[in-house]
């Protein structure tokens, strides 16, 4: 949560008139619990949005997640599959236990930095290149995985295309 990509992704979905909630995973600085390889996150992640729900019922929402969260709003957004949007950012594409994420019907927004130190340009495209539609890729051209330089362009594309 405290991490600037995480805080730019939220600033630009309340700027575009979203209602914004952010949380640590199990484990995360001085949250309670350890690392459950994804499945306890993607339980701490359908909590929140119950919680947020409960409060917004008749909210449409999404889900927006950077690096491991974009993984965890995949698999839960696939899931539940009532979700607006699913925005993936920073997605480790190449990663074995990715490559099953993604594939639903719910529209998908994927950015990613020119140079992402966890998936290359390449290996994204070919992971882009097998999902159905609708999706949209759209790559920044930034230093390394956390956009270093680019946070503006970064925040304005979630803004204007999340």
């Amino acid at each position: 949560m405290h991490n600037k990509v995480v805080y730019r992704i939220a600033r630009a979905l309340r700027r575009s008139g979203a209602v914004v909630l952010r949380f640590n995973f199990r484990g995360v600085n001085l949250s309670e619990g350890k690392h459950d390889r994804g499945i306890g996150e993607v339980e701490d992640a359908r909590a929140a949005l119950r919680l947020l729900r409960s409060r917004y019922p008749d909210l449409p929402y999404k889900l927006a997640g950077f690096s491991f969260g974009s993984k965890t709003i995949l698999n839960l957004g696939c899931e539940t599959g009532d979700a607006a949007k699913l925005i993936a950012v920073g997605f480790p594409a190449g990663h074995a236990d990715s490559r099953d994420l993604g594939g639903c019907d719910i529209p998908r927004l994927f950015v990613l930095s020119t140079h992402d130190e966890f998936c290359p340009v390449s290996e994204m495209e070919a992971y882009i290149a097998k999902l159905n539609e609708p999706k949209e890729l759209i790559l920044i051209e930034a230093k390394d995985h956390f956009f270093a330089d680019a946070l503006d362009q970064l925040e304005e594309v979630v803004r204007t295309h999340g």
